[in-house]
């Protein structure tokens, strides 16, 4: 029987074994503690290339102007025309486009007039640092719009929506509307990112140096001669792993909210089941790597080539639009960057699994794959 008292009194041995090594407890509690603090503190993520969505209800060769203007400088990219803001943030909340633009119906007659106009600008601020440069980019084009104006003999100039009117002259202004992060909060983008990092990283370590050991201290002959089957051996090494990240991982939760302060808008049950599919996916990692190596040392140094990759090919510390084009959809089979889409969607937008499922499907088959390789590696080598 799979789940008898063979079974439990393994379990009992593993977590025993696990808590007498007290450094290894402190790397589970302590150390993903003080990285959060220091990673989510002082990494920031710029961009260089912002996708910009569109909304031109004025459809006039001035309106047209400007935004050739915006879209044909290397600061932006056509992203696409929507006909409602309702759709254009729909578009930003689905990753679509980076910012959006909505000029008014009325925007080439009050520029003749010689009325100030106002330009909506919409930016994800997720991201506080590509918020606030995708900002400072449309301010420098709204300021080289307004001089090729002047030279045109249209009278416009740049001004702060805040700043009171002084003359009667055209004005075009920039409202900037900041979304998901309205106090831009630089904080919160790498405390989310980090916190995929370190579910990978720490259950990979912890699985391959838990695996190792039983290979170095001569115990592995031991559970070959125990009656215990091999599943059972593999499953009672897999549960005190689980159970400990995952309080690991409930207490990353609590540094973000208590240290960072990030809201909690959407399903905290989403987050905490896509980061036990990332510890999963950890421990499959750290499994396949100990079966591969032959002491802790090689299995560190193993996991050294193979998590500052996932790392930086994640979106986790920086946007993926920031990536050259050919490296982006390598993205997409990285279990981190799909476990930062639904941290991020989930707590700062507050999106449920009718929006993230795709990324919660592919996590859960980088999952499975990586766990039923991790266990056929093991068994082969019980073999």
């Amino acid at each position: 029987m799979l789940l008898g008292g063979r079974f439990w009194a393994l379990l009992r041995k593993e977590f025993r074994q696990i808590l007498r090594d007290r450094r290894l407890v402190a790397s589970l509690l302590v150390a993903p503690t003080v990285q959060l603090l220091l990673f989510g503190a002082v990494l920031n993520a710029t961009v260089a290339d912002v996708s910009l969505g569109v909304v031109d209800d004025s459809r006039t060769p001035e309106s047209r102007e400007l935004v050739a203007l915006l879209t044909q400088s290397k600061s932006f990219r056509l992203g696409g025309y929507y006909r409602s803001v309702d759709q254009l943030g729909d578009a930003i909340s689905r990753g679509a486009v980076d910012a959006g633009v909505v000029i008014p119906y009325d925007y080439a007659r009050n520029l003749v007039r010689g009325h100030p106009t106002t330009v909506q600008f919409l930016l994800n601020a997720m991201n506080v640092n590509t918020a606030q440069i995708s900002r400072g980019y449309a301010q420098g084009v709204i300021q080289a719009y307004n001089a090729g104006l002047a030279a045109q003999g249209v009278h416009a100039r740049f001004q702060q929506v805040a700043a009171p009117p002084v003359n009667r002259q055209g004005a075009v202004g920039l409202d900037p509307a900041f979304l998901f992060n309205p106090g831009l909060v630089s904080a919160w983008f790498a405390a989310t990112g980090v916190f995929g990092i370190l579910l990978i990283l720490n259950g990979a370590i912890t699985a391959s140096t838990v695996m190792l050991k039983e290979r170095e201290f001569g115990t592995i002959e031991q559970l070959l001669m125990s009656p215990a089957s091999t599943a059972e051996i593999i499953l009672a090494k897999i549960t005190p792993l689980c159970v400990l990240l995952s309080a690991m991982a409930l207490l990353a939760l609590g540094v973000m909210k208590v240290a960072f302060q990030v809201p909690f808008h959407g399903s905290l049950l989403l987050v905490f089941g896509g980061a036990f599919l990332c510890l999963l996916s950890g421990i499959g990692i750290g499994t396949i790597i100990a079966t591969f190596t032959r002491s802790a040392q090689q299995a560190q140094l193993a996991i050294f080539f193979v998590n500052p990759p996932l790392a930086s090919l994640s979106g986790a510390l920086s946007p993926v639009e920031a990536m050259p084009p050919w490296l982006q959809p390598f993205t997409q089979l990285n279990p981190i960057y799909h476990f930062g889409r639904i941290t991020r969607g989930a707590l700062l937008k507050g999106s449920g699994i009718e929006v993230l499922w795709p990324n919660l499907v592919a996590l859960l088959v980088f999952t499975v794959v990586l766990v039923s390789v991790s266990v056929w590696r093991f068994r082969k080598q019980l073999g």
